[in-house]
């Protein structure tokens, strides 16, 4: 036999947010099933009957509907303190949870050397070229044995997440001196 739902609480304000967001053509289709099942469990439905509704299984209600209870406290706090961040507090209680993802494949120490073969000079490396190319950079790297290989769209990420352009500009960080 199933266990008991979780019971779903809910302020006016709350209510007000969580019904537009169900009738919502410009958010997500799973925002929008989530509120629903947030608002059906409010209206005092089963699990097994807001599934049939929304096109979900009966832990999968109770999945979200005990996301709600546990942030209570929390959605209470917003709105007390911050109304205007009401909606922002509950699409994050609506939102999917963060995913672990694969692990990284360099460490922190490899990126932090391909950064600094970016900010090199190419001359220095015996390179005929006046600056960097995502590709001529992943030469370099693999030459040198920091990375036994990476991908140049990997190496191209890097250099967006450290905001270095050495493609486009000067060598500035080092002098001819």
């Amino acid at each position: 036999m199933p266990g008991t739902a979780a019971k779903i609480r809910m302020s006016e304000k709350q209510l007000v947010v969580l019904e537009e967001l169900s009738r919502s053509r410009t958010d997500s289709v799973a925002v929008v099933q989530r509120a629903t099942i947030i608002l059906l469990g409010y209206q005092g439905q089963s699990n097994e009957q807001i599934a049939g509704e929304v096109g979900l299984n009966r832990q999968q209600v109770g999945v979200w509907r005990q996301r709600w209870r546990d942030a209570w406290d929390t959605l209470c706090l917003w709105e007390c303190n911050e109304p205007h961040r009401l909606r922002e507090g509950i699409l994050d209680v609506l939102a999917d949870a963060p995913r672990p993802g694969a692990p990284a494949k360099f460490t922190p120490e490899q990126v932090t050397a391909i950064l600094a073969v970016a900010c090199e000079s190419p001359d220095l490396s015996g390179r005929p070229i006046s600056r960097w190319t995502h590709r001529e950079l992943r030469d370099e790297v693999v030459k040198r044995g920091i990375v036994e290989n990476i991908s140049i769209a990997q190496v191209g990420r890097y250099l967006l997440e450290a905001a270095l352009q050495p493609h486009r500009s000067k060598m500035w960080l080092n002098t001819t001196e």
